[in-house]
């Protein structure tokens, strides 16, 4: 028993390591100059390391602007991407009306839609109602692609709740409204936080619908910083570095901080999901 205890110990710390190398590999290369980052060695750390790079990536990639940028896209789609898929589970999973199981289905459909094929009619619809280049047609499009994913996850916790809690409440007087606000969404907190999280995690570095949606400059999120050190024929790759660093961090620190709800809400869900 011992041995197998020093076994899985010795795993668990490769595995570890090779989850932080990336982080350490980032930060060796984000203190070089652009010419160092193409050495021989894999991981070095340079004697005289170039913090310039920090500057840049705050000043000349207008990190502070796309940080303000990216937190007023952010906040909006998570809480609708929680709340929406709350209710739509809860409708799905707690009550009785014809069309439940093709609706269901569908949601449970929208896993399988890649981003790739939705960015050209999208963005005709969403010229067609002026919504190109605003922030508003940003946060319909992330709120849109977790919707499936969170609403699985809430439908597996409330697979887990008895019915009684609420029957009881329906008994009383209450409404939907009092059941789901008071009794089911306390419950379900475990949800809130793992579908809000992992919401947080993939909107923040999301590029691609950013990329075809949003055009000016004012508006543009965090993974536009990084691609400002590059031109057309060279590329600041150490100020970039310094860029992928800082644009990691806060979702690292909240993952960190979150992980136990993470894991919990990720259980749970997927317990009758």
């Amino acid at each position: 028993m011992k041995t197998k205890k020093i076994f899985t110990a010795f795993i668990l710390i490769i595995v570890a390591l090779l989850q932080i190398f990336p982080l350490i590999w980032l930060f060796s290369y984000s203190i070089k100059t652009s010419g160092d980052v193409f050495g021989p060695q894999l991981l070095s750390f340079t004697a005289h390391p170039h913090w310039e790079n920090y500057r840049k990536a705050f000043v000349d990639g207008k990190i502070g602007l796309y940080f303000f940028n990216t937190i007023r896209v952010i906040i909006p789609s998570v809480l609708l991407a929680t709340i929406i898929p709350f209710c739509m589970a809860y409708a799905c999973t707690r009550m009785d009306w014809k069309l439940k199981k093709v609706v269901w289905f569908i949601i449970v459909i929208g896993l399988t839609i890649p981003i790739h094929t939705t960015l050209l009619p999208n963005f005709i619809w969403f010229k067609a109602f002026g919504l190109i280049d605003s922030r508003i047609g940003l946060i319909i499009a992330y709120t849109a692609f977790s919707i499936s994913f969170n609403a699985i996850i809430f439908a597996g916790l409330l697979h887990s709740i008895p019915k009684s809690m609420e029957e009881s409440a329906f008994l009383d007087g209450a409404g939907y409204f009092t059941v789901l606000s008071q009794i089911i969404a306390p419950m379900s907190i475990t949800g809130f936080a793992t579908t809000g999280i992992q919401t947080f995690l993939s909107h923040w570095n999301e590029f691609i619908m950013a990329n075809t949606y949003i055009s000016s400059e004012a508006k543009r999120t965090l993974p536009f910083s990084i691609i400002r050190f590059q031109g057309q024929y060279s590329a600041d790759y150490a100020a970039q570095f310094a860029c992928m660093l800082l644009v990691a961090l806060p979702p690292l620190i909240l993952y960190f901080a979150f992980n136990k709800w993470i894991l919990a809400g990720v259980g749970a869900g997927a317990v009758k999901g």
